[in-house]
C-alpha cells in the first residue's frame, strides 16, 4: 500500500464543516516552523481574548466575522485576511457562520 501524494489541490472551504453552537478546527499541517488550521465557527461563536507568542495570518474562507486586536475591532468577510501580531490580545467572534484558515509562523 503506498502513501498519499503530500502534494495535492485542497479546497479548504470543504475541508471543515460547520457544526450547530460549535467552533470547529482541523490542523492541515504541523512543521516545526509552524502550523496551519482551519476552523468553523456557528453564528455568534468565539474565541475569548487570548494572546499567543507567535504571528498568525487570519483569512477568511466564508462568512462574516469580528477580530478583535489590542482592543480593536476589525470587520472581515470573506477573501479577507489580518495579522495578529505576536503578543497582542486578540479575540474571534462569528457575526454569520464563518470559515477561516489560520497560519501561524513560529520564528
Amino acid at each position: 500500500m503506498s502513501e498519499a501524494p503530500k502534494s495535492q489541490v485542497l479546497k479548504l472551504v470543504d475541508l471543515v464543516s460547520y457544526q450547530e453552537g460549535s467552533v470547529v478546527s482541523r490542523q492541515i499541517t504541523k512543521a516545526d516552523a509552524g502550523n496551519v488550521t482551519l476552523f468553523a465557527f456557528d453564528a455568534g461563536q468565539e474565541l475569548s481574548e487570548h494572546t499567543a507568542p507567535f504571528d498568525a495570518l487570519v483569512h477568511i474562507l466564508d462568512g462574516d466575522a469580528e477580530i478583535r486586536i489590542s482592543g480593536q475591532p476589525y470587520a472581515l468577510s470573506a477573501g479577507e485576511a489580518i495579522i495578529m501580531p505576536a503578543n497582542a490580545p486578540h479575540a474571534i467572534k462569528a457575526k454569520t457562520k464563518f470559515k477561516m484558515l489560520l497560519t501561524m509562523i513560529h520564528a
